[in-house]
């Protein structure tokens, strides 16, 4: 009786420290999601900072003068020698302006590229990330029903056994009962008391039996009403291998329009406000537009070629170095080469830090 009570305290002390590691995966799971959304608003917020900072520059154009703030002459005179007011609406105002409306067009022309690339960035890496762990998901899962259908497979064979043995003692208590039951005369006499001591051991025995053979069907139908574990995310090997694709395919949208010097006018359009860019005359401006459409028409006719991004990110992974062993993005200085691979496998390299530089809103699209 006190190895069974032992085994009952054992069993139930084993499911607490279940329960217990349950219940902090899934902590841990709410504090990476709090995590997330924490990083997300500050993402947001240095936004708005840009938006302020921009809004600040384009007023400020408005009190420039020759040879001072102004020294390449970047602003048109008609802006340079006019009067120093400030319009309640800049925006409106430069529109107005038959030398800056060009500008303008221009201008929003690049941010609508730069909001593209950015939402094929973010949309490569949201649907990397669910490939990823969907992968890793599903391979976890197998494993664990793998593990639970070999542990309830071993649990249903101790359960035939104890009933074995059960049904064993059973029937040789019954053939100690007829055997009483049948003998007679002085047998029955000489040998009834210590034929009554073993059927008495015999039943205690099997009442043992029978709370060993109910503890055994209860740990079955613990196992098979057991949950599958919540997913732990990924890895810091998942992340920084995911990472490493979005690197390779930020810098495949950089080498899309790394021409004419598009990629770089679209980072800077994204990140100041119009009027704080001067693209010079109609003509100049023209000629942007015109290199633009053709350059996205180009790109988007060409489908990302998976080899390449691969090997790019291969080339990439090679280079990159991490500030601690649980970072999963590389510093920037590391990764700022830019892999220009060829179908014939030929690379040439560019040096454009498109992650310290938050090309695209690449930090907002990383897994960390």
């Amino acid at each position: 009786m006190a190895n069974l009570t032992e085994f009952f305290k054992t069993a139930e002390e084993a499911e607490q420290d279940t329960d217990k590691l349950v219940d902090l995966f899934r902590n841990r799971s709410e504090l990476k999601k709090e995590f997330a959304a924490l990083r997300n608003e500050k993402y947001r917020l240095e936004d708005r900072i840009k938006e302020h900072r921009g809004a600040i520059d384009r007023r400020s154009e408005f009190f420039l003068c020759p040879g001072f703030g102004n020294p390449r002459g970047l602003y048109p005179q008609s802006v340079l020698h006019r009067p120093v007011l400030l319009p309640e609406s800049p925006d409106e105002s430069l529109l107005l302006d038959p030398e800056w409306v060009h500008n303008v067009a221009t201008f929003y022309q690049l941010r609508r590229l730069a909001a593209h690339c950015e939402t094929r960035l973010q949309r490569f890496a949201e649907e990397l990330k669910q490939q990823r762990e969907k992968r890793i998901r599903d391979k976890s899962l197998a494993a664990w029903k793998s593990a639970v259908e070999q542990e309830r497979e071993r649990a249903r064979e101790r359960l035939g056994e104890q009933r074995v043995r059960l049904q064993a003692l059973e029937d040789q208590l019954r053939a100690e009962r007829h055997d009483l039951e049948t003998r007679g005369g002085l047998s029955k006499l000489v040998r009834r008391k210590p034929q009554i001591a073993r059927m008495e051991s015999l039943e205690s025995t099997i009442a043992g039996s029978r709370a060993r053979e109910a503890q055994l069907l209860q740990q079955l139908q613990r196992i098979e009403a057991r949950e599958p574990p919540p997913h732990d995310g990924l890895d810091i090997g998942a992340k920084r291998s995911i990472n490493f694709m979005i690197l390779s395919f930020l810098q495949q949208l950089y080498l899309d329009y790394c021409d004419d010097n598009l990629a770089a006018m679209a980072k800077e359009a994204s990140d100041k406000s119009v009027g704080a860019v001067n693209y010079g005359s109609k003509l100049e401006c023209d000629e942007i537009l015109e290199r633009l459409a053709v350059s996205r028409e180009a790109a988007e006719q060409r489908e990302p070629d998976t080899e390449i991004l691969q090997a790019r990110a291969k080339q990439i992974a090679r280079h990159a170095v991490f500030r601690s062993d649980d970072e999963a993005v590389p510093t920037s200085a590391s990764v700022a080469t830019v892999f220009d691979i060829m179908a014939n496998g030929v690379i040439s390299r560019l040096d454009v830090n498109l992650l310290g530089e938050n090309y695209f809103k690449v930090s907002g699209v990383v897994s960390r």
